[in-house]
């Protein structure tokens, strides 16, 4: 058996025993592309008008959270920009949901439950297929794996002998036989997709395996290491926590002060033993350029300011993983792109089961005639 050809019986099996899991995964990753753009349309408590008041104090949006549901975890303060509401990040019932407010008034505007809302499902389905997210992580991992090798073996599979052949290996035949047809559009579109496809496939690896996000980290890092800079720091539990509200507010408002100009917040206390942990980001709903500051729980001192500006290539480029797996790194442009990669990567087990099909049925008609 020949080298294509041994590449050729791996691309068919990895292909029909993965296949299913790509066209969801990909057919998901479609749709989730545009979310914010269609929530924005189709939910009107998304949108505030924006005014020149400070914020409300994210210990008031707490404390309005837990008299409006008792019991519930309110431990995030999300202010998602200055034309945004601010967002409550809680578990009620045991069920995650967004509570938002005016952020210049403190107004309750709506609570989303988030298990009930249609893109988390659909988040759901593409990042664990609905499966406890232990078991579906891996299912999911696998498969994207395994896609990766379908691309470098089909770009292998692709690849002309002579360069004359080179521009028929790049056009669909339109007018040839619907098999044809099939046949060149499983080709020549996972050829124009596989750069995007394998950084999309690549960087989806980082919400499956933590050895992926090392690997982004030191590869960035050329093999360094820069342990301080992924260290939260350790606070002193002796000390008493008086008022944690009045902790949180401070903590919040030095963050705006050392950013003042970032498109969004957040603010995580996460109790007594661990420090209060700040993000800013310089444009709304955009995870990349991310500065983080950290602060005693106790009385809201500063202990850790970490800039983006400060942080190694390599936690940069794993900060920048989720704005390359769905494209909003590169804004518009770029979500049209990793929409259309996509679209076209969730073509690719469908027309490649065709192939199978065809070929499967010829050889079994070549055979009848042998046997007759």
């Amino acid at each position: 058996m020949g080298f294509k050809k041994k590449i050729r019986f791996i691309h068919k099996w990895l292909g029909l025993l993965s296949g299913l899991i790509v066209f969801i995964v990909s057919i998901t990753g479609c749709i989730y592309c545009f979310h914010d753009e269609i929530k924005d349309i189709t939910r009107g408590w998304r949108i505030v008008l924006e005014e020149k008041k400070p914020y409300v104090a994210p210990s008031k949006l707490q404390k309005q959270t837990l008299e409006r549901y008792p019991g519930a975890d309110a431990s995030m303060v999300i202010y998602a920009g200055k034309g945004r509401p601010a967002m409550v990040y809680s578990t009620i019932n045991e069920a995650p949901h967004y509570v938002y407010y005016n952020p210049y008034t403190g107004a309750h505007l709506h609570t989303e439950n988030l298990e009930e809302d249609f893109f988390y499902i659909v988040e759901m389905i593409h990042l664990y297929l609905l499966l406890p997210p232990q078991v579906g992580r891996h299912v999911v991992g696998i498969a994207t794996i395994i896609f990766i090798f379908l691309l470098i073996t089909g770009i292998i599979q692709w690849w002309p002998k002579r360069k004359k052949h080179l521009k028929d290996r790049l056009l669909v035949k339109w007018k040839a036989r619907w098999r044809r047809i099939n046949y060149d559009l499983h080709n020549v579109t996972g050829f124009y997709i596989s750069v995007v496809a394998l950084i999309i496939a690549i960087t989806g690896l980082n919400f499956a395996y933590e050895w992926a996000e090392d690997a982004i980290y030191y590869g960035g890092n050329l093999g360094k290491d820069y342990p301080e800079e992924h260290a939260e720091p350790v606070v002193d539990t002796t000390l008493t926590r008086k008022d944690p509200h009045a902790a949180l507010d401070k903590a919040f408002e030095q963050t705006l002060r050392l950013a003042p100009t970032k498109g969004m917040y957040f603010i995580w206390d996460k109790g007594a033993k661990a420090p209060i942990v700040t993000g800013s980001y310089p444009d709304a709903l955009e995870y990349d350029h991310q500065t983080n500051l950290f602060f005693r729980p106790s009385d809201g001192a500063v202990i850790k300011v970490q800039r983006y500006e400060d942080k190694s290539t390599g936690m940069k480029l794993r900060e920048m993983s989720y704005g390359l797996h769905t494209g909003q790194y590169f804004g518009l442009t770029g979500k049209i792109i990793a929409f259309l990669a996509s679209l076209m990567a969730a073509m690719l087990p469908v027309t490649g089961l065709i192939i199978w099909w065809g070929r499967r049925n010829k050889m079994g008609k070549k055979k009848k005639k042998a046997a007759l």
